[in-house]
């Protein structure tokens, strides 16, 4: 099967990309899962962001031949986002079926070699879940200045308590780990993280929230609808800026403020 004629549009690239729910323990705030990105890649370079990447042809393949309800789109995209995040961090998301340290390795050296999902599904006796990963938002900033626009959908997955291991992929990433969405915001506040502007907006949206039950919940307020960030011109400032309506608590930043991030 091959990609949607709507996906392979050459000004459009499919991707998808998963924020990673940690509890921190009673009263702390939820930690998220991010990478920051190897200053040698063409997109983001340097950026902290969560993991994910570019929907594949035989994401879609996979997504065809699953017994789900979802249009084929819609799933290939959360297998996507299910196969990035075994590659990028070696977290096993959106698998039922049986999941320890030692399998998620296995598991990430099998999707490594073969460079899909499905033998990895089959050698481990696993079944995907796409119900795991939760919509939560879709970006796609067409901007002229970015080497490549990709329209994003974001997802939500949850992985509660408990100890995980995580290994970066060295040859996109340099640094992953688990932060808080307000720690991550005063980070790149300081200088201490690069944060491009849908992932600051997004940040922004995670710190509103006490748990992934809340984030859900937000998720039910704010049905997914593409965002298109637009530019606007007030009082002689140039502004990028976002819908009031999206669920997003900050909708706007001057542009010469973006453009240095």
């Amino acid at each position: 099967m091959s990609q949607p004629e709507n996906s392979a549009r050459p000004d459009r690239i499919p991707a998808a990309t998963v924020i990673v729910f940690r509890s921190a323990g009673p009263g702390k705030p939820p930690e998220l899962l991010m990478v920051t990105r190897s200053r040698n890649m063409a997109f983001a370079g340097g950026a902290a962001v969560f993991p994910g990447g570019r929907v594949d042809p035989a994401d879609y393949d996979l997504a065809a031949s699953l017994a789900s309800a979802l249009p084929v789109e819609e799933a290939a995209h959360r297998v996507a986002a299910i196969r990035e995040t075994l590659e990028e961090t070696g977290l096993a998301i959106g698998i039922s079926g049986r999941v320890d340290a030692a399998i998620a390795r296995a598991a990430r050296a099998l999707l490594l070699e073969h460079g899909t999902l499905g033998p990895v599904l089959a050698a481990m006796d696993w079944q995907i879940d796409l119900d795991a990963v939760l919509p939560f938002a879709r970006w796609f900033p067409k901007n002229e200045r970015l080497p490549r626009l990709f329209d994003t959908r974001f997802y939500l997955a949850d992985l509660g308590t408990g100890a995980v291991d995580i290994t970066v992929d060295e040859t996109e990433n340099t640094r992953l780990y688990w932060i808080a969405a307000h720690d991550a915001l005063a980070a790149a506040e300081r200088g201490e993280l690069s944060v491009i502007f849908p992932t600051r907006r997004n940040l922004e949206r995670l710190a509103q929230f006490p748990d992934f039950a809340a984030a859900a919940q937000d998720c039910a307020r704010f049905p997914v609808r593409t965002i298109v960030p637009r530019i606007a011109e007030e009082h002689g400032q140039r502004w990028l800026c976002i819908p009031e309506d999206a669920g997003y608590p900050v909708t706007r930043e001057p542009l010469g403020d973006v453009l240095r991030g």
